[in-house]
């Protein structure tokens, strides 16, 4: 205590932490400011779901001091990626900025096998796509209006039961995506065209009505997954029935005639036969989610109702 009193030994100190912060720590904060390092940085903008090309990125010469610690440095790290945060010219690239796929918007079209088809057509007007409230997963029945010229609107048997797996305006964006308007307000756009999750026979028929026809969608079923797979099994059933309606037919036209005496048949039999010739699709129903109430009735003593 008497030693920090002493006004010469606190100078001594004082003169020595100088010369220590001088001398070394100062040294090392400079060395550590003047380290360079080399990173990726944006030569242009790319906006969500772009692909980043070479000629987007650039490799620059940076300060090393108070980077990000997962900053890109190689060019091999970020070209051939997909945006998933805008990146703007003269920024540096970061791994949670980018992604191996495109954005989610466009994530339905990866997780195609090879067994079904996705394909859009065109909505006509307002009220031929539900007034623009459909949505992703949402069981729809296309209504074709004079179908292959017959004068008729029908819904045909290949496409009682359709999944929809996106709602697209004209401007290609989804109905999940919200468009900013340079003034900060978004700006609402109507669907221009819906894409749906078919069999190529599906997409035959359909593009045949975007040529030809007139499309209108009428909502089936919106909610669990569980129940809209109800429908498309549905639509999977009928397709297995007509494919094999459509056999015995050419079996019949293939098999040899011969004139035969044969009793009458009856009508019973023959509504039977015609019932055979054209399926029908089976009837889905799905029970409501929510719980029904019981109503309370009041009895006597006796266990009568009053």
């Amino acid at each position: 205590m008497k030693l920090l009193k002493n006004r010469t030994v606190l100078g001594v100190v004082c003169i020595a932490l100088s010369l220590i912060i001088c001398f070394a720590i100062t040294p090392l904060f400079n060395a550590a400011k003047e380290n360079t390092t080399e990173i990726v940085r944006m030569k242009k903008d790319v906006k969500i779901g772009q692909e980043i090309t070479e000629k987007d990125v650039e490799i620059v010469e940076v300060g090393a001091y108070n980077l990000p610690a997962d900053v890109l440095k190689k060019s091999e790290d970020v070209v051939g990626k997909y945006v998933s945060s805008e990146l703007l010219v003269g920024e540096y690239v970061l791994p949670n900025k980018i992604s191996d796929t495109p954005a989610s918007e466009n994530a339905y079209l990866y997780n195609l096998t090879g067994e079904k088809r996705a394909i859009s057509v065109t909505i006509p007007s307002f009220a031929g796509g539900l007034s623009g409230k459909l949505i992703s997963g949402d069981i729809v029945s296309v209504i074709a209006v004079d179908y292959r010229e017959s004068g008729e609107t029908v819904v045909p048997d290949e496409l009682q039961y359709v999944e929809v797996i996106a709602v697209t305006d004209k401007e290609g964006y989804d109905e999940d995506e919200v468009v900013v308007t340079a003034d900060g307000e978004e700006e609402p756009d109507l669907p221009e065209t819906v894409t749906l999750l078919v069999t190529p026979a599906q997409a035959n028929i359909l593009a045949e009505l975007e040529a030809d026809g007139e499309i209108h969608l009428s909502l089936v079923y919106r909610g669990t997954a569980n129940n809209a797979q109800k429908f498309i099994s549905a639509q999977e059933n009928l397709f297995n029935e007509l494919a094999e309606a459509e056999k015995s037919e050419e079996e019949k036209v293939e098999a040899p005639t011969t004139p035969t005496v044969s009793e009458p048949v009856p009508p019973d039999e023959i509504l039977v036969e015609n019932e055979e010739k054209n399926p029908v699709i089976d009837t889905v129903i799905i029970e409501s989610e929510q719980e029904t109430e019981t109503a309370e009735t009041e009895v006597t003593a006796d266990g009568e109702p009053v």
